[in-house]
């Protein structure tokens, strides 16, 4: 099984699908992609001006129990596909994403 995340120096990348709109908001689970696994996040935000990257920062912070202010997108802001970076001690992140 291939990890849904990618070490970095001071922080984590991790590759999510974001389902805007969602019944059903929060983490679920992983889904495959072409690039190899993501993590779904949905959320109950429309995809405009950003609400829905937003959402989908703070739902991962809140999963990890860390601000929201440490997570960012750094790809795919006009995508479902994403790149969210969590600035942090990446062994703890990686511990905590593991637990996901």
């Amino acid at each position: 099984m291939s990890a849904f995340w990618r070490v970095g120096l001071g922080g984590v990348s991790v590759a999510v699908k974001v389902q805007s709109k969602s019944r059903r908001p929060g983490l679920q689970g992983r889904a495959p992609a072409v690039d190899g696994e993501r993590l779904r996040i949905g959320v109950t935000e429309a995809a405009e001006d950003g609400r829905a990257n937003r959402a989908a920062c703070a739902t991962l912070a809140a999963a990890l129990g860390i601000a929201p202010s440490l997570v960012s997108v750094t790809q795919g802001a006009t995508s479902r596909e994403k790149t969210l970076r969590i600035e942090g001690d990446p062994a703890t992140l990686v511990s905590g994403l593991s637990a996901l």
